[in-house]
């Protein structure tokens, strides 16, 4: 082969690996807002004081702090170096600061579909001795229904004290099921629409709902329609949080079937209505509220935990398999996301920030995720991972 023949194929290759670099980066342009922090996960890791940052042997990437449980939904403080996590099936889990688990079995749940013993909180805040309030489904009569129940804990562990607010409408799709305290000292209950969308939009259903109770389960005065309605139009909101101005977020599931997608961040205000099933992404209408951020047509987050942390709000995302990170700016927006994690633990439920440490619960052992050896488990991550100098 003469010299010009090999120099002409030695341009040809570079040109055509020039074209296929600048193909690749044209086809993930929209994917860079969502690249990945990867660190592996240290495994066999079985205890809940994971130490902090700066502490000898302390790392800042994740840590397996507890595994083999049985679809973990909400985990809590605990105190003394615990965590307190309720598990779908009907069971809440205690798990001590040595790695030992104590399991309480909470009668009459019902795990159908997504529901089960889903969310959790202590409260009310204002008050020394805390209750725990538990969200769970139950059967009523022929029907299922869900459900805010209130324990006293004890050391025996969950006692019954009463039931805080029944018959939420429930299906084995679509049941919401966070609970929360607001700094109004108020509690706030996420409801799915229960297969319905119909739902979403009637004041007077407890479904498709952000509901607002007092810590006995009665009706503030300052409810905008003279019942636990605090926001509609929701399809199924699974995670809520706070920031430090006050302003209350939430994360909400949209479309799924053939066509999934529009999955939302959303600000919420009193009396609010979001729109669902009338409008989805970036679609407006007169007296409907559109979502901070939406996912778009062809990403799918399926988000469900919501944590505030340090000016970031962080959300898991199940389908997503990612650890969503938004930073809201005063005017009410966020500036850009961040999927953090993706693809790493699979399905990630539960968002908690408890003593400086955040935790994640995965769900790979509910039906729709792909379950590895140790699932579910709950990770630990040092928080200074997700700002500058931390990665």
């Amino acid at each position: 082969m003469q010299e010009s023949d090999r120099k002409l194929i030695s341009v040809l290759v570079l040109s055509a690996a020039a074209i296929a670099v600048a193909l690749y980066a044209l086809q993930n342009a929209a994917r860079i807002v969502f690249a990945p922090t990867r660190s592996s996960v240290e495994t066999g890791i079985v205890a809940a004081n994971v130490p902090a940052q700066g502490a000898e042997g302390a790392t800042k990437g994740p840590v397996t702090v507890a595994d083999h449980l049985r679809i973990p939904w909400a985990v809590l403080d605990a105190g003394d170096g615990a965590l307190l996590v309720t598990e779908r099936p009907g069971t809440l889990r205690k798990i001590a600061s040595d790695g030992s688990s104590t399991a309480y079995a909470i009668e009459g749940v019902q795990a159908v579909g997504e529901g089960g013993l889903l969310g959790a909180a202590w409260g009310p805040p204002d008050v020394e001795s805390k209750f725990l309030y538990l969200y769970m489904t139950v059967r009523k009569g022929p029907k299922l229904v869900d459900r805010v129940v209130r324990y006293r804990w004890t050391d025996a562990g969950p006692v019954f004290d009463r039931i805080i607010l029944d018959d939420i409408p429930a299906y084995q799709y679509h049941d919401g099921g966070t609970v929360a305290f607001g700094p109004d000292a108020m509690l706030y209950v996420t409801t799915g629409d229960a297969g319905d969308d119909a739902n979403a939009q009637d004041r007077n259903s407890l479904a498709g709902k952000i509901l607002r109770l007092t810590p006995d389960g009665g009706i503030p005065a300052d409810n905008p329609f003279g019942n636990a309605t605090w926001s509609y139009g929701h399809r199924n909101p699974q995670g809520i949080a706070w920031d430090d101005r006050g302003r209350l977020w939430a994360t909400e599931h949209g479309r799924s079937g053939a066509s999934t997608g529009y999955d939302e961040l959303n600000l919420i205000v009193k009396g609010g209505n979001y729109g669902w099933p009338v409008i989805q992404g970036d679609q407006t209408k007169e007296g409907m509220i559109a979502p901070v951020a939406n996912s778009g047509p062809t990403e799918t987050w399926a988000p469900s935990g919501l944590a505030w942390y340090r000016g970031k709000l962080f959300f898991a995302g199940l389908r997503g398999e990612s650890l969503y990170e938004a930073a809201p700016t005063e005017d009410g927006k966020v500036a850009g996301l961040r999927a953090d994690f993706r693809g790493e633990f699979g399905r990630l439920r539960a968002v908690a920030v408890i003593g400086g440490r955040m935790y994640l619960t995965t769900s790979n052992t509910d039906g729709r995720g792909k379950s590895k050896d140790g699932d579910d488990r709950i990770i630990g991550v040092d928080p200074a991972l997700f700002f500058a100098g931390g990665r």
